[in-house]
C-alpha cells in the first residue's frame, strides 16, 4: 500500500479495508503472537461497530477495486477467527470465539447465509465433551445465541435453523444438569431462551427434559438471584415449544401447585388452616387427579427429603422464583389465546398478603422465635412478589377482569390497612393507578375512598396541612397583585416567611414530614389517575377534599424554590433529584384537579396558575416544559365565555386599554370565586353578556 494512498474521508469504502487490516494485524493473537488483554479486544470491538467494518454495504458508485479489497480483507478476517477458534490455547480460543459472536452479528446478510452452517459446527464444538474450559463454554453459548438471534430473522431459514437449534438442545441441557459454574449455567439458559423465542419448535420432543432441568436448577438452592430470575424466564417460555393453549395451562397449574405446596411449610402456624386447601381446590377440580408434579419425579423425589424442604431460606427462593415465572408467563405474548385460571392467581396473591407474621396463642410451641423471626424478615420480599403477581395479572387479563375486580379491590383494601412499608405502599399505589386508567370509571367508585384516606395519610405535612390557615395565606400570597415587575424570588421567599409564621402560630413543629419522597410521589400519581378518570363521576362527596389537599401540596413543595435538575444531575444528590420529580409530581396531580370535570369554576384556579406561571420561568427544565403546557391547557377555562375584549362597551375602553396592555401579567390573578356553568350561559353571544355580572372580569379590573 503506498505511503501516499488518500482516502476522500471516513465514509470512503476505501478506508474499510485499511482499518480492517490494521485490526487484524496489530490487535489480534495468531499462532505466534500472544494474546494481550480483554480489554484490547474490547477496542476492535467498539472500531468494527463504529466504521461498520464487517457490513461490506457500498453504493452503486463505489470504485470496484475498493469492494474487492474490503471483501478480501473481511475473508481474511474469518480466516483469522476460525484458525483462533480451532487453538488448543483457552484464551486464544476465548478471543475467537467472542469475536466470531460479533461477526455473526455485524457481518454483511450474503456472508452470513453463506457461512452460517461452518460457524456454527466450530461453535457446537465447545460446548460439548472435551471442552473443560469455563470461559470458552460461556463465550461459545453467547456467540450461538448472537448467530441464532440473526438467523431468526430470515424467514425462509426456519426450516434450517430449527434443525440446528435441534442439535444444541441436549448439550445445553446437560450444562445445567452436570457443569458446576454458575457462569455456564447462565449462558446454558441464555442460549436455551433464544432458541425458545425463535425456533421453539426445535424443543418441543425435548419438553420434559428441559422442564426437569430448570425447575431442578430452581430447586436446588445452589443458584445467585441473579441466575433465579434467567431461569423463570426460561421455564415461562417454555410452553412456547408446544403453542398451545394445554400447554401453558398445564405448565401454569403446576406452578401454581408447587408454590402452594411450599407456602404450606412457610406459613405452617401463621395463617388459618383453611388457606392451605383453598388454591389447591380451585386448580384441581373435584374427581380430576393433579397434574403431574413440576419438574417430573426429579423434583418428587427431591421433596421426600424433609431437611431440604423445610429449609426456610430454600423455601422462599422457591416460591419468589416461581411466582417470577408466572409473572413472565401472564404478561409475555403467546402463539394461541390462553385461558388463565385468574381465581386461583387471585386466591394465591390474597393467601400471601394476609399473613404478617404473627401467631395466635395455640400455636406458639409449635414455632421457635428463630423461625418466626426468619418468616418476618422474609415476608416483605414475598409480599413485593405477590404484588408483581397481582400487577402482571391485571396487565395481561385485562378488560376479562372485570368478573373478579370486586375481590381485587378487597384484597388491595384490606392489604392497605397493613400495609406500611414504603416500597410496599408504592407498589399498591402503582397497582392503583393501573387499575383505575385500564377500568375506567367503574373501578373508581369503588376505589376512591382507599384511595383519599390512604394518600391523605401519606401526604400530609405537619407544617402545612394540619392547619386550615396555612392555605389562606398561601392563596392571599398568591394572588396579591405585585407592582414590581421581575422580582419573583421576593415573593417566593415573603410567602415561606409567611408558611412559617401560620405555622408557629398554630403551634405546629416546622420539621421535615416522616413519609419517604417516593410514597407521596406514588400518593399523587394514584390521586391523579383517579381525578382523570373518577373526577366527573358523583364525586362532590370528595372533590372538595382532594381539591384542597392537591393545591395545599402543590403550594408547600414550590414555596421554598424550584430544584436545579442540571445541578441535582451534576452533584448526584439523589434526594434533590427525588425533590424535583416531587415538584413535577405535585404539578401534575394540581393539574388534574383544575381540568377534570365539575358543576363550578376549579376553587383554586387563580393559585394554580400562578404556580404554573412561576413554574415556566425555570427555562430549560422538565418542570417549566410542564407549566408552559398546564398553562396553555388552562387556557380555556380562563376564559370560559371565550370573551373578546374588544367587544365590551366603549365606557370600559379605558379601562380595557389598560388592561389589555398587561394582560400577560394580569391574567394570574383572577378570583376565587365559584362561576356556574350551564347550556344557557354557554350559549349566550357576546351582545348578552352584561360586563357590570361578571364577577371575574370586575376582579380583574379591581387589580388595577
Amino acid at each position: 500500500m503506498a505511503a501516499f494512498d488518500h482516502f476522500r474521508n471516513m465514509y470512503d469504502v476505501a478506508l474499510k479495508p485499511r482499518l480492517l487490516r490494521s485490526l487484524i494485524t496489530e490487535h489480534v493473537p495468531d499462532e505466534k503472537h500472544p494474546f494481550r488483554s480483554p480489554s484490547e479486544l474490547s477496542n476492535v470491538v467498539s472500531a468494527i461497530r463504529t466504521h461498520g467494518l464487517l457490513s461490506e454495504s457500498f453504493t452503486e458508485s463505489a470504485d470496484r477495486k475498493h469492494v474487492e479489497s474490503w471483501k478480501s480483507a473481511v475473508d481474511c478476517w474469518v480466516d483469522r477467527l476460525l484458525v483462533l477458534v480451532s487453538t488448543n490455547m483457552p484464551d486464544k480460543c476465548w478471543a475467537g470465539i467472542c469475536l466470531l459472536g460479533v461477526t455473526c452479528k455485524e457481518c454483511s446478510s450474503d456472508r452470513l447465509l453463506t457461512s452460517y452452517s461452518v460457524w456454527f459446527q466450530k461453535l457446537l464444538s465447545h460446548i460439548q465433551p472435551p471442552a473443560d474450559s469455563h470461559f470458552v463454554k460461556v463465550a461459545s453459548c453467547t456467540s450461538i445465541s448472537d448467530l441464532f438471534t440473526r438467523l431468526g430473522g430470515f424467514p425462509n431459514l426456519k426450516k434450517d435453523g430449527t434443525s440446528h437449534a435441534g442439535k444444541l438442545v441436549q448439550p445445553v441441557l446437560k450444562l445445567l444438569s452436570e457443569d458446576s459454574s454458575e457462569a455456564v449455567w447462565e449462558g446454558a439458559v441464555h442460549l436455551l431462551c433464544t432458541i425458545i423465542t425463535f425456533f421453539p419448535s426445535s424443543v418441543h420432543r425435548h419438553y420434559d427434559s428441559a422442564e426437569a432441568a430448570i425447575v431442578s436448577k430452581i430447586m436446588s438452592g445452589k443458584c445467585s438471584d441473579n441466575v433465579l430470575k434467567k431461569l423463570a424466564h426460561c421455564l415461562a417460555l417454555l410452553p412456547k415449544s408446544r403453542g398451545d393453549e394445554d400447554g401453558w395451562s398445564l405448565l401454569m397449574q403446576k406452578i401454581l401447585i408447587s408454590i402452594n405446596v411450599h407456602l404450606n411449610d412457610a406459613f405452617q402456624g401463621l395463617e388459618e388452616e383453611t388457606k392451605c386447601n383453598e388454591a389447591i381446590r380451585l386448580l384441581v377440580a373435584p374427581g380430576k387427579d393433579p397434574p403431574p408434579p413440576l419438574g417430573g419425579h426429579i423434583i418428587s423425589g427431591e421433596a421426600l427429603d424433609n431437611a431440604t424442604r423445610r429449609s426456610e431460606r430454600l423455601l422462599m427462593s422457591r416460591v419468589s422464583t416461581l411466582m417470577l415465572c408466572c409473572c413472565t408467563m401472564l404478561t409475555s405474548s403467546y402463539p394461541v389465546q390462553v385461558t388463565v385460571p385468574v381465581r386461583p392467581l387471585l386466591a394465591l396473591v390474597g393467601r400471601v398478603l394476609m399473613v404478617d407474621g404473627s401467631l395466635s396463642q395455640a400455636l406458639y410451641p409449635f414455632m421457635t422465635a428463630m423461625q418466626q423471626e426468619f418468616i418476618c424478615s422474609q415476608l416483605p420480599v414475598l409480599h413485593m412478589y405477590s404484588l408483581e403477581l397481582l400487577t402482571a395479572i391485571i396487565k395481561g387479563v385485562r378488560s376479562q377482569l372485570l368478573p373478579h375486580a370486586a375481590e381485587i379491590v378487597r384484597l388491595l383494601t384490606e392489604y392497605f390497612k397493613t400495609c406500611a412499608l414504603p416500597e410496599l405502599r408504592i407498589k399498591v399505589y402503582s397497582i392503583i393507578r393501573i387499575l383505575l386508567i385500564s377500568m375506567g370509571v367503574g373501578i373508581a367508585v369503588f376505589l376512591a375512598p382507599e384511595v383519599i384516606n390512604n394518600a391523605s395519610v401519606d401526604l400530609d405535612e405537619s407544617d402545612c396541612t394540619s392547619s386550615s390557615a396555612c392555605l389562606k395565606v398561601s392563596a392571599e400570597a398568591l394572588l396579591q397583585p405585585s407592582h414590581r415587575k421581575r422580582k419573583h424570588a421576593t415573593t417566593i421567599g415573603s410567602l415561606e416567611e409567611q408558611h412559617e409564621r401560620v405555622g408557629s402560630q398554630a403551634g405546629v413543629p416546622n420539621n421535615y414530614p416522616t413519609t419517604p419522597t417516593s410514597v407521596k410521589i406514588a400518593a399523587l400519581e394514584a390521586l391523579e389517575a383517579l381525578l382523570t378518570v373518577g373526577g366527573a363521576s358523583r364525586s362532590e362527596c370528595w372533590r372538595t377534599n382532594v381539591d384542597f389537599l392537591l393545591i395545599t401540596i402543590a403550594t408547600s413543595a414550590c414555596k421554598v424554590g424550584w430544584a436545579d435538575e442540571e445541578t441535582d444531575i451534576f452533584l448526584l444528590d439523589k434526594h434533590a433529584s427525588c425533590w424535583a420529580n416531587f415538584q413535577l409530581v405535585s404539578l401534575r396531580a394540581l393539574l388534574a384537579s383544575l381540568l377534570s370535570p365539575a358543576r363550578v369554576c376549579p376553587p383554586y384556579l387563580a393559585q394554580g396558575l400562578e404556580l404554573f406561571r412561576r413554574g415556566k420561568q425555570q427555562t430549560g427544565t422538565r418542570l417549566a416544559a410542564f407549566c408552559a403546557h398546564a398553562l396553555l391547557a388552562l387556557e380555556v377555562l380562563i376564559h370560559p365565555r371565550a370573551r373578546s375584549l374588544a367587544d365590551f362597551p366603549s365606557a370600559k375602553h379605558d379601562c380595557f386599554d389598560e388592561v389589555n396592555h398587561k394582560f400577560s401579567e394580569s391574567v394570574y390573578s383572577g378570583s376565587q370565586k365559584h362561576i356556574p356553568f350551564s347550556s344557557g350561559t354557554l350559549g349566550m353571544g357576546l351582545g348578552d353578556l352584561n360586563p357590570d355580572d361578571d364577577d371575574l372580569y370586575n376582579s380583574w379590573l379591581g387589580n388595577w
